[in-house]
């Protein structure tokens, strides 16, 4: 049964593939993630393709309302879809520990010139 917040039922394994994959390979691997949940009609993840294929990315047990919040957390444009774009920026968003990673190495760099 799954969550009311998705976050909890999120395992997080975008840091092991960066690690084994580096940078662009692992945009790479976004975008063939993004790939497998586009409604090819319209280039982008509406709320009927991300359900329709949300298992084969084991999000099967998530609820409707898990997925449109997924879908919502990422739109930043407001059209109730994801592009690529506002795809690869929830991955990471939903990452934890690239996000820390990411603002320790801001904060690192300010650091020298300041």
């Amino acid at each position: 049964m799954a969550s009311k917040n998705y976050l909890e039922n999120f395992e997080d394994h975008l840091p092991l593939m960066a690690e084994k994959l580096g940078g662009d390979a692992l945009i790479g691997e976004l975008c063939k993630g993004f790939e497998l949940l586009v409604d090819s009609d319209k280039g982008v993840i509406t709320f009927d393709s991300l359900k329709k294929n949300a298992g084969l990315l084991g999000l099967q047990d998530f609820t409707d309302e898990d997925l449109k919040s997924m879908l919502k957390e990422g739109d930043f444009d407001g059209d109730g879809a994801l592009s690529e774009m506002e795809f690869c920026v929830l991955m990471f968003r939903l990452s934890p520990e690239l996000m820390d990673e990411a603002h320790d190495l801001v904060h690192r760099e300010l650091k020298l010139f300041f």
